[in-house]
């Protein structure tokens, strides 16, 4: 009787500290923009000290980087063109005319080059940071047409007939008009059915950002990696803020990425 009421009590008391801890618990607030914490390290990273915002309402720079008030710009040395960015925002400089993009669509254009007079977009702005492994890199999509690639002198089998002989060659003489006129018409049918002209690829950046305390003015330094395709761009940024830190936390003490950064 006595082991029976004090099994219940335990399992009462369980129970109770269990829904405590589960009303205790606060839901996990999300990141705010162009920030993230380090799966590997727990340390907290936050970019916007390099994103260069304008106020829409007089024009004048709002960010932690008050040496700027234009987007940042990158060599692109033997490109031939030269290369604007911004970092988890549009770019600060206004657009016109850019290649195969809406109208619409130009004022949240992040990345851009000019070339022959035009002006490509090379991505979307994101402030979706990402780790790959131990790098911190941004990523922006959907920008100008890629251009098509190159396809080479496609050949056609020749038809074989049965009893085709020398004899043939006037009857073949005479029809050879009308079989031009079809073998084009097949080889248009044929480029018609061919998946690369259905996928329309568009430029992309990928951004690697790398820790550098010793940089203050300017907070961060661009490097154009390459292009292989004209298609996808590839930087380097070294900058104190892909450094990491101590995350803020809202209630005044340590948040959770600073029980790492002290152990």
């Amino acid at each position: 009787m006595h082991i029976n009421s004090l099994n219940s009590l335990l399992q009462v008391l369980f129970l109770s500290s269990v829904a405590w801890g589960a009303a205790e618990e606060k839901p996990k607030a999300p990141e705010k923009p162009c920030t993230i914490h380090s799966p590997n390290t727990g340390l907290y990273f936050d970019l916007n000290a390099i994103s260069v915002q304008l106020d829409k309402k007089d024009g004048k720079k709002s960010h932690a980087d008050h040496q700027r008030d234009e987007s940042w710009h990158v060599k692109g040395h033997d490109y031939g063109a030269n290369f604007t960015i911004n970092i988890c925002a549009p770019v600060v400089e206004n657009l016109t005319d850019v290649v195969g993009v809406d109208e619409k669509r130009w004022q949240n254009i992040s990345a851009y080059y000019e070339m022959d007079g035009e002006t490509y977009s090379i991505g979307q702005q994101s402030s979706s940071l990402l780790f790959r492994g131990r790098k911190l890199v941004l990523n922006y999509t959907d920008g100008s047409p890629c251009p098509s690639p190159s396809r080479g002198n496609k050949l056609f089998r020749r038809k074989i007939v049965d009893g085709d002989d020398d004899d043939d060659e006037d009857n073949d003489n005479k029809d050879g008009g009308k079989k031009g006129d079809d073998d084009e018409k097949k080889k248009g049918d044929d480029k018609k059915k061919d998946p690369e002209d259905k996928v329309e690829r568009r430029k992309s950046t990928l951004m690697s950002f790398l820790c550098d305390r010793d940089l203050v003015t300017p907070a961060a330094t661009f490097s154009f990696v390459g292009s292989p395709d004209s298609c996808s761009y590839f930087f380097e940024v070294r900058t104190a803020a892909a450094c990491g830190g101590v995350a803020a936390s809202t209630d005044g003490g340590v948040g959770p990425a600073g029980i790492f950064g002290i152990m």
